[in-house]
């Protein structure tokens, strides 16, 4: 069975060859024989499917998943849709949401006896299904018309941290940068992209929930492959590092500032 990859508003605008304002995130569904993918689209003001477009994509954490396609715009919705910077960087924005038994990246937990969990990052392995998906995802956005596959950039906070450094792991010629905040992963495995995509690393120092440590990890890793990627930390913040990185009135100028000069075709 073929891909289904279903714009239905922007089949409706290719066939009406007309521009389009500004909207709120639309609700639309990826599908794959039988299994579906929920995700929101925002189209920057002016959308129009013959120019060409950024892509940001935005993958939320454990605590909004789900099958509702509401609650992965719990963190990062007014952020991304700030009219200022949508003027000033037009972008189309999706937000996919991630089954509530399923999770972004392959990595199996374990509790201490400090109450602490430790983490087991395999993303060598075969994805998870949500992780399949969103591949499947990314490859039909590939053919669309409006995607600048040179700006095509991907972040997430906590789980969606985990899964941003996966992703990266398992298409690593696709992003022009990433931002993974309070996330983690395999250390040993970011050979592939260290030196391809710049990244924009964020953490609390004190994070309760997924420690510091795991970031900490990847950078130094990263730096060790030949990559220079920006870390920053926040004293005194726990799990909820994502309220201080929207903070950051940077970060969208730094993303929108590399190009991959050699994307996949």
């Amino acid at each position: 069975m073929r891909n289904i990859f279903t714009f239905l508003f922007l089949i409706l605008i290719l066939l009406q060859g007309q521009k389009i304002s500004a909207q709120e995130f639309a609700k639309e569904h990826f599908i794959y024989q039988g299994d579906t993918l929920p995700y929101r689209i925002f189209y920057p003001d002016g959308f129009h499917p013959e120019k060409s477009y950024p892509l940001i994509l935005f993958l939320h954490g454990a605590g909004e998943r789900g099958n509702d396609n509401e609650k992965q715009l719990v963190h990062g919705k007014n952020f991304f849709g700030d009219s200022a910077i949508r003027a000033q960087y037009p972008a189309v924005v999706i937000f996919p949401q991630c089954p509530t038994n399923d999770y972004w990246a392959r990595v199996e937990f374990e509790y201490q006896p400090d109450g602490s969990r430790s983490f087991d990052f395999k993303p060598g392995l075969e994805p998870t299904k949500a992780m399949s998906l969103l591949l499947l995802m990314l490859d039909s956005l590939g053919k669309t018309s409006w995607l600048d596959n040179q700006q095509m950039y991907v972040g997430g906070l906590s789980m969606g941290g985990m899964g941003t450094f996966e992703l990266l792991y398992r298409r690593p010629d696709v992003f022009a940068a990433a931002f993974p905040i309070c996330g983690g992963g395999n250390p040993d495995a970011v050979a592939p992209f260290a030196q391809k995509v710049p990244l924009w690393v964020f953490h609390g120092e004190v994070d309760a929930v997924v420690p510091m440590q795991l970031s900490v990890k990847m950078v130094q890793s990263i730096e060790k492959e030949g990559g220079r990627p920006k870390f920053t930390t926040y004293p005194g913040v726990n799990h909820n590092a994502w309220d201080y990185v929207f903070l950051e009135k940077e970060l969208q100028p730094w993303l929108f500032s590399n190009r991959n000069q050699s994307p996949r075709q």
